[in-house]
């Protein structure tokens, strides 16, 4: 058994790995963007992509979630795998250059296949690491900010796909990477038998001793006060970070006239940290507490994004600024998940998390679309970087003030 639960973490970083692309859409889109090109987007255009595949994603885990709680994970992540590589495929071999078939193919079908694989992974290694949550499920999720790193990489400087095959042929390469990978990983993912344990593992006396968490299911979680506070926590921590992500190259190229090359790589960096922040952050809540962990982490980010207009405006400023937020956004991924499970149960956490991670679809729909239309309207990213700073630091107070809900018992 020992060895059958980091077979299924293997399986996770691989499902994650490919899931993650969706965070190199920044590397796609200059082209899309360019005047001259075959494409001539606007900012608003290259976003609303972005944020297509974000919301479908987010809508979707809710059916993934429950589908999975009743399946097991194995055959929901197969399926994502088929719809996730054949998105892309199809927008590369029929998406031309208009904008709708581009947004539906990648944006709605294949953020369909993400959402189906996301939550595969995660259910199962909360399930099979009751000694390691926090770390576990951090690197289950680490997986997703890393590929997004090698992703933007194969685009740009190391792969030159855009540059050898047009923003055609890359899509139909990452597609086919993405069936390999995401069914290889899919084919690792089990759930332990019920009841299982790790040999010899027991409970931490204060752990064993606190009040265990109450199992909700999907619609009693969403009837509680407290679930839209941390869904709200969510929308705001997330489509801050999610806003950087789709902006940050544009923001370093445009706003601040640094070259391409290291717009890009500022990019890229930002991917690595938000796979390492998903690990440090997942270990963290071990430590202080999900909630507070939540709490500290998005005054953090509060700091930077208010702070990046000065700092990200030379080439090393924008690489910190990048490692900073990207840190602190990935860790979202760890955190959500662990106080989901501590606040509404592990029975149900599939389809409660994926209840919970419609926040994310919101979030980034509203946050990136803002970036570009206030590009579009004023030239500038100011006043999209002072809102993002300024719901991060409401996002630390909900979190810190929300508490696990109870079962409401009928008077005998």
């Amino acid at each position: 058994m020992e060895k059958r639960r980091w077979l299924v973490v293997l399986g996770a970083l691989l499902v994650q790995f490919c899931l993650g692309a969706i965070y190199a859409w920044g590397a796609f889109t200059k082209a899309l963007q360019d005047p001259a090109g075959p494409y001539a987007f606007t900012a608003t255009q290259a976003q609303a992509i972005f944020s297509a595949g974000l919301a479908t994603f987010a809508i979707v885990m809710i059916l993934a979630g429950r589908w999975q709680d009743k399946v097991g994970p194995r055959k929901v992540a197969l399926a994502g795998a088929v719809l996730l590589g054949a998105g892309y495929i199809l927008a590369g071999l029929l998406g031309g250059t208009g904008f709708w078939p581009i947004l539906f193919f990648i944006g709605i079908v294949g953020g369909a296949g993400i959402g189906l694989g996301y939550v595969c992974p995660i259910a199962a290694c909360v399930k099979w690491f009751p000694d390691l949550k926090g770390f576990v499920t951090g690197l289950a999720v680490a997986g997703f900010g890393a590929g997004a790193f090698i992703f933007v990489k194969l685009a740009g400087t190391w792969g030159g796909f855009i540059e050898s095959y047009g923003v055609n042929g890359t899509f139909t390469a990452f597609g086919i990477i993405f069936i390999i990978s995401v069914v290889a990983g899919a084919l690792l993912l089990s759930n332990p038998p019920a009841g299982w344990r790790p040999a010899g593992w027991q409970p931490k006396e204060s752990e064993a001793n606190a009040p265990k968490a109450e199992d909700f299911k999907q619609g009693e979680c969403v009837r509680t006060h407290q679930f839209w506070m941390l869904w709200l926590t969510f929308v705001f921590s997330a489509g801050s970070g999610l806003m950087v992500i789709g902006c940050l190259k544009n923001f370093g190229e445009l706003a601040c006239g640094l070259s391409s090359s290291v717009a890009a790589s500022a990019l890229g960096i930002m991917a690595l940290f938000n796979g390492l922040g998903r690990i440090v952050w997942g270990t963290v809540s071990q430590k202080v507490g999900v909630r507070r962990a939540i709490a500290i982490m998005c005054v953090l980010q509060a700091l930077m994004l208010a702070g990046i207009l000065k700092i990200g405006a030379g080439e090393w400023g924008l690489i910190v600024a990048a490692c900073w937020i990207g840190f602190n956004f990935g860790g979202n991924f760890s955190l959500f998940p662990l106080a989901t499970a501590e606040s509404f149960g592990t029975k149900n956490l599939g389809a409660n998390y994926g209840a919970m991670f419609t926040s994310y679809g919101v979030g980034g729909i509203v946050m990136p679309i803002l970036a570009g239309s206030l590009w579009d309207m004023f030239g500038s990213y100011n006043g999209a970087f002072m809102i993002a700073a300024l719901i991060c630091i409401f996002a630390s107070v909900l979190a810190f003030i929300v508490k696990p809900p109870h079962h409401v018992k009928s008077p005998s």
